[in-house]
């Protein structure tokens, strides 16, 4: 079977994107209006199994993260949130009263990011619950922030701490004694919360040029940008912003902190190149710069990170 990214790329061959319709490479489809501005949309799937341990995470969790996961793919093209359909199956044992908290935590994100919930679809399914979201947003023409627009010399950033969601998911799947730094890194996997303010503040940014969220891990993520671009990065892994939960977790059980923030992913942090002059109002690190050269240079480790694959 070929790699997710293979399998990508021959669904961008097999259905070329019309003239002025931004398609598949990006966070979101940006699709032009006559207004003088774009339409944003982008859909994401959870699977029982694969995303999530239903025996694990709460009904609100999952309708929260369902939710997150997909508005942080507003955040990365630097979009107003406009609104989501909603699609879930689950399993013909499932109570009412885990659908109306699963509803709850979807509610609750939905209300705190401004995306009404607008439609969708219900049905059974024979053993697992699986979700797809639908996202719309809105940007002025010609502002939403692409991965194909780094430039050499450009800096390399990112919001937040990388690895915590990784941590937290390491934490579950080896059960964990849910104290300490624990929870509080369990809980950045389950609730993470979408850079939307971050994104459109950078959207309306001077010299902030390409910017996608971190899903895969900074590992995977950067190679997009890369790619799309035209470009090569360096990247000082000393540099990276680690939070001193993940520092201490990683002291008490032995691990890398680098496998957490470069493999992992799930941070939905933004990761975006901007020339040195840029003005950035959004608390951010500067962790490497963009270079001619097409290569990917880790400073600081003789290590290669690849980030997160589904196959």
């Amino acid at each position: 079977m070929k790699g997710e990214f293979e399998f990508i790329d021959g669904i961008r061959r097999t259905f070329p994107v019309p003239d002025g319709i931004t398609g598949i490479g990006d966070d979101c489809a940006v699709i032009p209006q006559t207004d003088g501005w774009e339409t944003l949309v982008s859909t994401d799937m959870l699977v029982e199994g694969v995303h999530f341990l239903l025996e694990d995470i709460s009904p609100y969790q999952l309708g929260w993260k369902s939710a997150a996961v997909n508005f942080s793919d507003i955040a990365a093209m630097g979009g107003t949130p406009s609104g989501s359909f909603l699609a879930i199956a689950v399993p013909r044992t499932t109570g009412a009263g885990w659908l109306e908290e699963f509803l709850h935590g979807y509610r609750d994100i939905s209300g705190k990011y401004g995306f009404p919930l607008l439609g969708g679809d219900t049905s059974s399914s024979p053993d697992r619950v699986s979700i797809c979201v639908t996202v719309l947003g809105k940007a002025p023409a010609g502002t939403s922030l692409k991965r194909s627009s780094a430039r050499p010399g450009d800096l390399i950033c990112v919001t937040g701490f990388t690895g915590d969601s990784a941590a937290g998911l390491d934490a579950v799947l080896k059960g964990r004694p849910r104290e300490g730094e624990v929870p509080y890194l369990i809980d950045r996997h389950y609730l993470p919360h979408p850079r939307i303010a971050e994104g459109m503040s950078l959207a309306r940014t001077d010299g902030v040029h390409a910017m996608m969220d971190i899903s895969d891990g900074i590992g995977s993520d950067i190679r997009h940008i890369m790619e799309e671009s035209g470009v090569g990065a360096e990247i000082d892994v000393d540099r990276l912003p680690l939070s001193d939960e993940l520092r201490a977790y990683c002291r008490r059980f032995g691990a890398d902190p680098l496998d957490f923030a470069l493999n992992g992913g799930e941070d939905y942090e933004l990761l975006f190149t901007a020339g040195p002059q840029a003005s950035i109002d959004v608390p951010h690190t500067v962790i490497g710069q963009i270079t001619e050269n097409r290569g990917l240079v880790w400073k600081g480790s003789d290590r290669d990170f690849n980030g997160f694959r589904h196959f």
